[in-house]
């Protein structure tokens, strides 16, 4: 062999040996790409008033929510989903904060305080971006609780005189000068159905807060991770869908209200009608009400949810889609005539049970399988630990909740739920509750009044097992299990080791800051 040939030879194997060392260094490595450099994004996606079971993957055939569908099939779906306490400020306190009712103390109708711990605050000091996008319910309005950033749809305030403007009401009222934003004629606890918004789409503020939503996934090119929340004020009252998609619901098999044995004593010598109580909280409605009541409402759902994919496509545009850990959920359901009731602030399945669905993303590194339909207790003091869970930021030691993501890897979860409610809308309804998710046990403080549901059995409790015989022992346990739940309250909930009839309501927790109440 020639010398020229040697060399040749020995060139190729030292290319090839070099060939094989990049190879193998390449493989140990990170693969390097621009998702993989940043740290995880939360894109936490909100209605509402939303109820658990309006929604096609849940079981809702009839309803349209595509969009929502996709993201349970590609992530998870918690049918036993809870808003622990089912109205708008309570809810957002356990979000905000991460801790149960009794912990963060608003288990009321009242303003949200300075909380010591705020799961924004935690975002926004470990270096995200951190900016919301629709309703928030703070107070005062523009307090941010830890965005960086806001842009409001706080639309009820337009029916206050004097009251400051949120960011739509002064986009509406430059993009429609001398519209009336109140056209509809619908109030903000307005339960009508049949009365579609009176302007053109883009005009409407489920279009305006995806709009705003689309944008900041457009033009957002900072270095830092983000945390965007999305707040839809819709399905929430007024049940104002375009025409367009309220039409696309005209004879459909919509499902009518439950009404069970238990209610028909109680609230079946009531009568109601939206003709002379647009907001009331129960009452014997006509039929046709009540059917037009949850057409539109429907109709607004899935007017939401075609939003939604908006802002699902700008995500993907952005090419942040497997960066991006995506959670829906809402603040609580509504009753829509269930039992004879109407809004929320109940312990049944209609107010108190949520969609929750998470998709997480590629660069997770999450061994799950992707469309699980999961049926353990999540809550919405688990949103923000979650959140935090995923991008690797430290849970707050006053966090109560905990991560969803712990139940897709398999490790230990809640077994039991507990559930509560001040006084509301009526004088007996004030309430605490347990479940299992088989069974749901219910004790009305300022009564003594209790209910059993088995939820296996009767997911539309219809029937109270409190009086029947064969579920005597199963009672008692039960009443034991809430006496040991209320018990570090002291004895205006517990004494002797017996659940309380209270003299006077009470509205506030332990750690609800004094000065507030």
């Amino acid at each position: 062999m020639s010398t020229k040939q040697n060399n040749l030879k020995t060139e190729l194997v030292l290319i090839l040996i070099l060939v094989f060392f990049h190879f193998m260094n390449a493989q140990s490595q990170p693969k390097s790409s621009h998702k993989n450099d940043k740290r995880i994004n939360i894109l936490f996606l909100m209605s509402d008033q939303h109820r658990g079971d309006f929604i096609g993957v849940a079981g809702a055939k009839w309803i349209k929510t595509p969009n929502l569908d996709q993201l349970a099939h590609e992530g998870v779906l918690f049918t036993k989903a809870y808003c622990s306490l089912p109205s708008c400020l309570p809810a957002r306190a356990s979000i905000l904060t991460g801790m149960s009712p009794w912990q963060h103390g608003l288990i009321s109708y009242n303003n949200i305080p300075d909380f010591p711990v705020k799961g924004p605050v935690l975002f926004t000091s470990a270096g995200y971006r951190t900016h919301a996008v629709g309703k928030n319910h703070f107070n005062p309005m523009r307090e941010k609780n830890g965005y960086q950033s806001v842009e409001l749809e706080e639309g009820w305030y337009t029916t206050q005189k004097n009251h400051e403007k949120c960011d739509y009401t002064i986009w509406f009222e430059k993009n429609a000068p001398g519209k009336d934003i109140n056209a509809s004629g619908l109030n903000y606890n307005d339960r009508r159905g049949g009365i579609c918004f009176p302007f053109e789409e883009y005009l409407h503020p489920t279009t305006w807060t995806a709009d705003r939503a689309v944008d900041f996934l457009k033009s957002y090119n900072g270095d830092a991770p983000w945390l965007l929340k999305i707040s839809f004020q819709r399905p929430h009252c007024p049940y104002d869908p375009p025409e367009r998609w309220y039409s696309k619901y005209a004879g459909v098999d919509i499902p009518q209200s439950a009404l069970g044995e238990w209610s028909e004593i109680k609230y079946g010598t009531t009568d109601g009608s939206f003709s002379t109580d647009n907001n009331a909280s129960h009452g014997v409605f006509p039929t046709s009400e009540i059917i037009e009541s949850r057409r539109s409402y429907s109709a607004s759902i899935s007017f939401v949810d075609e939003q939604l994919g908006r802002v699902i496509a700008a995500l993907k545009e952005r090419g942040e889609l497997e960066n991006t850990l995506i959670l829906y959920t809402s603040d609580h359901g509504d009753m829509l005539g269930d039992h004879h009731l109407w809004r929320k602030c109940r312990p049944y399945e209609g107010s108190a049970r949520i969609p929750m669905i998470i998709r997480w993303p590629e660069n997770l590194n999450l061994d799950a399988e992707r469309g699980q339909i999961r049926n353990e207790l999540v809550e919405l003091r688990d949103i923000f630990p979650t959140f935090l869970d995923a991008a690797g930021i430290p849970k707050h030691p006053l966090m109560d909740g905990m991560s969803m993501l712990h139940i897709l890897k398999g490790e230990k979860w809640r077994e039991t739920l507990d559930l509560e409610h001040a006084r509301i809308y009526e004088p007996d309804n004030a309430w605490v509750a347990l479940t299992d998710a088989k069974y749901k046990y219910i004790y009305f403080t300022l009564t003594g009044q209790e209910q059993l549901f088995n939820l296996d059995k009767d997911p539309l409790e219809l029937i109270n097992l409190v009086d029947k015989i064969e579920y005597a022992e199963n009672l008692k346990l039960w009443r034991k299990k809430m006496a040991e739940h209320l018990e570090e309250r002291g004895e205006n909930w517990v004494k002797n080791g017996e659940l309380v009839v209270q003299e006077k309501p009470v509205f506030y927790g332990k750690n609800f800051p004094a000065d507030k109440k």
